[in-house]
């Protein structure tokens, strides 16, 4: 009787592991459900408040944030694995493409940058959204910091001319570059002037090609 009792004990117990461990085991994956779910909900956020700042949201009516490609040409965009475009369209037309492309020649390292384009070849803004370079210096790529990004809204492959215009003017071309610091303006100079080639080359190409929401299974 007494082994009889012991065991039913051992059963009872195993029973209530059981399913403290499955009410536990939901628990967990409910949270984790919840917390990935706000993580990629914030995450587009942020996305969609950089590129919103450069094509606004009244000069399209697609979903930005999944109207998104991949491009690759290391040469000219700097990411050797790819980098996005996002596409702005309206009424089916479209308006811009919005570029996360990296100037690889950074004085620090990398810059990341978002270069919006409009149809027509021209920029509509430039945000710098990553970079190691030196505070005080290089850091004057940043939108708050000055408004030297501001000079590149406008411009285009013919002005300033191609072939002489588009570097800083140490080196003969159109843009400033910072007191004490001119590798870091020449990087982006010369990030944005190769997005814009890239942009001439594939500009049909760029909007023709499916989603990557499209492609999905």
């Amino acid at each position: 009787m007494a082994n009889s009792g012991l065991l039913k004990n051992i059963r009872s117990g195993i029973i209530v592991l059981g399913l403290f461990a499955s009410v536990t085991t939901g628990l967990v994956v409910l949270v984790h459900q919840l917390t990935e779910e706000r993580v990629a909900a914030n995450e587009r956020a942020a996305v969609l408040r950089s590129l919103h700042a450069l094509v606004p949201s009244d000069r399209l009516d697609n979903d930005l944030y999944h109207d998104a490609i991949t491009v690759r040409d290391p040469e000219l965009l700097g990411a050797p694995d790819g980098v996005m475009v996002y596409r702005a369209r309206k009424q089916g037309l479209p308006v811009a493409t919005i570029f996360n492309v990296v100037a690889p020649d950074g004085y620090s390292g990398p810059i990341a940058l978002l270069v919006a384009v409009t149809y027509a070849g021209e920029v509509m803004g430039v945000r710098v959204v990553g970079h190691k370079e030196t505070p005080g210096l290089g850091d004057k790529i940043e939108e708050r910091r000055t408004p030297w990004l501001h000079g590149f809204e406008r411009k285009n492959l013919q002005d300033p001319p191609l072939v002489s215009g588009w570097g800083v003017r140490r080196d003969g071309g159109a843009f400033d570059q910072f007191s004490g610091a001119t590798i870091t303006p020449r990087a982006v100079v010369k990030a944005v002037k190769n997005t814009l080639v890239y942009y001439s080359r594939h500009r049909d190409e760029l909007f023709a090609a499916p989603s990557a929401k499209e492609l999905a299974p």
